[in-house]
């Protein structure tokens, strides 16, 4: 008796939501024999552009890991500098976001970050939040385990009973609440690690670990990650 031909596993077009681990502007400073401001200086620039491609290519959703809850271990210097950064970029390109559909939200606990950058982070989130195009996630002061915590603390909060409290509750708790699952991360710098990074919503995505440092992470590289993600057939434990 003959068996009946499986059905071939559809090749992917574009991951729906996309997420990437900046990596490298550091080492990318090093080599160039400069400071490591101008290696953030330099990933931010191409923050920008990316995500303009990004939503030019018909990404859904793109993440884009900032700052973690470990990098508070840093210089008080060089974090300073990031918060800076970081305060800037959400006051400059709020206007920017609103025009161009976008909607800016926050991974992450943003009570431990500077006053300054938390009131410019909710004045853009609150802009940005009736765009009906590309969903942008700025993950600062993030960590996978914290957010875990976190989502725990509230389910505990609301008393709701432990047999009540199922996968789909703890995933509604996220900071991730309402978007889909990640279908591919990339880490650039070559790391292959995930270093606590979105554990519970990219449990079935494509990794991808790039050796370009992010400042060298240009639309060229990101079509190239497209195109490994395309060769990819996502079986999902089936």
């Amino acid at each position: 008796m003959t068996q009946p031909k499986r059905k071939k596993e559809k090749i992917n077009d574009l991951p729906n939501h996309l997420a990437i681990m900046i990596d490298g502007n550091r080492r990318w400073a090093k080599a160039r024999n400069l400071s490591s401001f101008f290696g953030h200086k330099a990933g931010v620039k191409r923050v920008i552009e990316i995500i303009k491609y990004a939503q030019k290519k018909g990404i859904k959703v793109l993440t884009l890991y900032g700052f973690s809850t470990e990098n508070w271990n840093r210089s008080k210097e060089e974090v300073n500098y990031l918060m800076e950064l970081f305060s800037t970029f959400a006051k400059k390109y709020a206007s920017r976001f609103k025009k161009k559909g976008i909607q800016l939200r926050h991974l992450g606990n943003i009570k431990d970050l500077p006053q300054s950058l938390q009131k410019n982070i909710q004045k853009a989130c609150k802009a940005t939040q009736d765009n009906q195009g590309m969903i942008l996630n700025i993950a600062l002061n993030y960590g996978g385990r914290d957010e875990i915590t976190r989502a725990v603390q509230k389910i505990i909060q609301k008393r709701i009973p432990a047999k009540q409290i199922t996968e789909r509750l703890i995933m509604a708790n996220l900071d991730t609440k309402g978007l889909p699952d990640v279908d591919f991360i990339i880490r650039t710098s070559g790391e292959m690690r995930l270093s606590n990074f979105l554990p519970l919503q990219g449990t079935y995505a494509e990794l991808y670990f790039p050796k370009v440092y992010w400042p060298d992470f240009d639309t060229h590289q990101f079509d190239l990650a497209l195109e490994e993600f395309r060769k990819r057939h996502r079986r999902l434990g089936r």
